[in-house]
């Protein structure tokens, strides 16, 4: 139990599962799959804040986020995470979009790759643009925050990327005293439940 606790307050302090094998002297492997488990919770955590926010009104925006690395790769389009990002009274809450990625088959195969891409820039630039000039809101701040944090696991799976979204929401709307103290509850529910 007391593993369990001390791995939780590791996450909700942003420390990598390499960092922490190291400084407790455990695996690599163990520690990821705590991280995996917690980065589950939080998700489920904020699908069930979520459903007590529904009905609210909320103001919304959409971001796609692409790698540093691959921002000036022509054809990294694809590989974008397109998101939406709703303010509930200042609590963020994200739903991810389709992946471009399945449609880039379709589209070499149509001819229509460039014309895409070329759309697709136009959108980056007015995008670009009208958040440099926006107001710096709630929505802006999670992007920012976001765009940080996520930078210190150098690229994401596809595949696992909606669960790393969810971890920075879940961090960025509770201070990390309740990150922990939620977290705690929700493993300790679900291992009972085992």
């Amino acid at each position: 139990m007391n593993k369990i606790i001390t791995l939780i307050q590791c996450y909700a302090e942003n420390l990598s599962a390499l960092s922490v094998s190291k400084r407790l002297g455990t695996s690599y492997v163990s520690i990821q799959k705590h991280y995996e488990i917690f980065r589950f919770l939080s998700a489920k955590i904020c699908e069930e804040e979520y459903e007590e926010l529904a009905d609210k009104q909320c103001e919304y925006e959409e971001y796609f986020y692409l790698e540093s690395s691959k921002k000036l790769k022509r054809e990294a389009i694809f590989d974008a995470h397109n998101f939406l990002s709703f303010d509930y009274d200042e609590h963020i809450y994200t739903l991810i979009m389709p992946s471009l990625h399945i449609y880039k088959t379709q589209m070499i195969e149509d001819q229509i790759e460039d014309s895409y891409i070329n759309e697709f820039k136009k959108f980056k630039r007015e995008n670009k643009i009208i958040k440099v000039s926006k107001r710096l809101n709630n929505i802006v701040r999670f992007w920012e925050y976001f765009e940080k944090s996520i930078v210190k696991y150098k690229g994401v799976n596809n595949d696992k990327f909606a669960y790393f979204l969810k971890e920075f929401e879940f961090k960025y709307n509770h201070s990390k005293d309740d990150t922990i103290n939620l977290l705690i509850q929700a493993y300790f529910k679900v291992s009972l439940k085992r």
